[in-house]
């Protein structure tokens, strides 16, 4: 598993990182203090606040494509 922090303030921004995510056939996640979403899910993630930093894990060995292309949303 991968972490990363990322912040997605805006809807535009949500869009595109939903069309990295899917892409991808492993589980990632979004945590958000207690809240837990599934990455690929845009209402899952507009349920989050987005406000404030949000936590992505990528459960696979092999992820770092996936993190090199989630940099453009480093909080």
């Amino acid at each position: 598993m991968k972490s990363i922090k990322i912040s997605l303030e805006m809807a535009q921004r949500v869009k595109e990182f939903v069309n990295v995510t899917q892409d991808y056939p492993y589980e990632i996640l979004l945590k958000s203090g207690r809240y837990i979403v599934d990455a690929k899910s845009i209402l899952g993630i507009f349920s989050l606040d987005l406000s404030q930093p949000i936590t992505v894990e990528a459960y696979s060995d092999d992820c770092d494509d996936l993190m090199e292309k989630l940099k453009k949303f480093e909080a």
